[in-house]
């Protein structure tokens, strides 16, 4: 079957139902839409349809493989999102996967389908630089486990997405690969620190991205840019092969974490991902349910539109209350009910780095070379880090004041399946300005779940006046990401989620 039968068939037998709410009910060829200045429908698809249509053999991978590499080709230099691209590898796997097709063979259920990884996570043979100087030539010998598992179930790597600086920031720009812009306003980021893959996934680079999240590094850049995104419980998934590796007592805020444009394709890479791999200490071998299962009516659901710290612009707090009536409409029992203590969560999130004022962290990266630092990063440490505690006794009562702060938070959620509330209480901000006061407050939202570890996922719900993205996120109990996943399905099933940008 030629490549161009199979995307004719595919697009007659294949129903890309987020792509029609976003450009329109009839799909037409490659060609027409190209000669109109639109993006072929290959790359409007999720995943999971992908994955279908190459299994079924309605389209080949490498068909699919050559139509994100045009778009990367298209879009990424407005965008500086793929910071590494591994297109003769993603040729030669497409290939490969193909050829097994033929013989009947099958690696796992993302076979034949590209997707792209942030740049801090390792990548076997391909530069993984972290933002930083001082690994800006660094090849690793092995993949991190989570891209391994990936790769294992068949996922072709298309390259390396930016990242600021050690992932320190909610902006992506950095001395080794510069500045990522948003796809939906180049004047404004993406957000950070999976910046690069939220910029390169909305505007249909790739279908499915592998991020991370310490403190709304996956579901911030999701907000900013429209997109689903699922950070799973701490311990869930192994940070093997994270850099930097999270170790130590804040280590279960560092969550690897999946994105893409369409929920469903959330709940078709997480069971990949997840489980032990005997090189991460923390991670169990919980159950991990299937979202599919999960019936709303009945479930029980908080939510709260202000977290007393920041308040979130207008349209951000209606679509939590238009979230809200959605879940109601589904049988949801749903309550408005902010948690205890909800203002406190950015202060206790950076009261845990303040120990020693950065000291260790300037020492590390002197250790791998890199003596210059990002002005961005320089602004992290002044602002996240800075001033150091008064002394020891002071800085481990940060550390009982986070547990304090999950035990309530925890007793909170007893009477509760699942929190509803802002990912942040404004849409993506102009380049440069994150760490302007008011932006640094409207972290605790996001930061409060990786502060008590419990899976969180993201979804659009509207658009700003400016014409941005607007999402919420649905907190679930630890362990139930079906719950937080069934409860952002319908909410994308109910506004539409993921739009085509309008700057690409």
């Amino acid at each position: 079957m030629s490549d161009k039968i199979a995307r004719r068939d595919f697009l007659g037998s294949v129903a890309l139902a987020g792509a029609a709410a976003a450009t329109g009910p009839n799909f037409l060829t490659t060609s027409a839409r190209a000669a109109e200045g639109k993006p072929p429908p290959i790359i409007l698809a999720s995943a999971s349809e992908l994955a279908t249509a190459i299994r079924t053999k309605q389209l080949t991978s490498k068909a699919v493989v050559e139509a994100h590499l045009d778009r990367i080709a298209q879009v990424n230099p407005k965008l500086n999102a793929i910071v590494q691209l591994t297109a003769e590898i993603a040729r030669k796997e497409a290939d490969e996967a193909d050829a097994a097709l033929a013989r009947g063979e099958i690696k796992g259920p993302l076979h034949g389908v590209p997707m792209t990884i942030k740049d801090t996570l390792e990548t076997s043979g391909v530069i993984c630089t972290g933002g930083t100087k001082g690994r800006a030539n660094y090849v690793p010998k092995a993949d991190a486990t989570a891209v391994a598992r990936l790769r294992a179930a068949g996922a072709i790597f298309l390259g390396k997405t930016n990242v600021p600086e050690l992932a320190g920031a909610i902006e992506s720009d950095n001395l080794v690969y510069g500045r990522t812009n948003n796809p939906y306003d180049l004047a404004r980021t993406p957000g950070g620190s999976s910046g690069g893959e939220a910029a390169i996934v909305a505007a249909c680079g790739s279908p499915l991205g592998l991020g991370t999240d310490a403190g709304g590094s996956i579901r911030i850049p999701a907000h900013f840019c429209g997109l689903a995104a699922i950070k799973p419980t701490s311990g869930r998934v192994p940070r093997t092969g994270q850099f930097p590796l999270p170790l130590g007592a804040r280590a279960s805020v560092f969550h690897v974490s999946l994105i893409a444009r369409r929920v469903e394709d959330l709940a078709l890479a997480l069971p990949i991902i997840s489980g032990p791999d005997f090189r991460d200490n923390s991670i169990v071998g919980m159950p991990l349910l299937d979202p599919k299962t999960v019936t709303l009516n009945g479930l029980r659901v908080a939510w709260f539109d202000d977290d007393g710290a920041a308040s979130p612009t207008r349209e951000i707090a209606a679509a939590v209350r238009d979230s809200a009536r959605a879940f109601a409409d589904a049988g949801v029992k749903v309550e408005e009910k902010r948690p205890p203590d909800a203002e406190k969560a950015f202060t206790v999130y950076y009261d845990m780095s303040r120990g020693d004022g950065g000291v260790g962290t300037r020492a590390f990266l002197k250790s791998i070379g890199s003596d210059q630092i990002s002005p961005l990063f320089e602004q992290a440490l002044t602002y996240f880090v800075a001033p150091a505690m008064a002394s020891t006794t002071e800085a481990l009562a940060a550390f009982v004041r986070w547990d304090l702060y999950r035990n309530a938070m925890l007793r909170f959620l007893e009477n509760y399946d699942a929190v509803l509330s802002p990912v942040a209480p404004y849409p993506a901000m102009a380049h440069g300005t994150s760490f302007e006061e008011t932006y640094r407050k409207g972290l605790g939202y996001a930061a409060m779940y990786n502060l008590t570890g419990w899976p969180s996922a993201t979804v659009r719900i509207g658009t700003s006046p400016e014409g941005l993205p607007l999402n919420v996120q649905v907190a679930a109990r630890p362990w139930r990401e079906d719950v937080a996943l069934a409860l952002t399905a319908h909410l994308e099933k109910s506004f539409g989620g993921w739009k085509m940008p309008t700057a690409v």
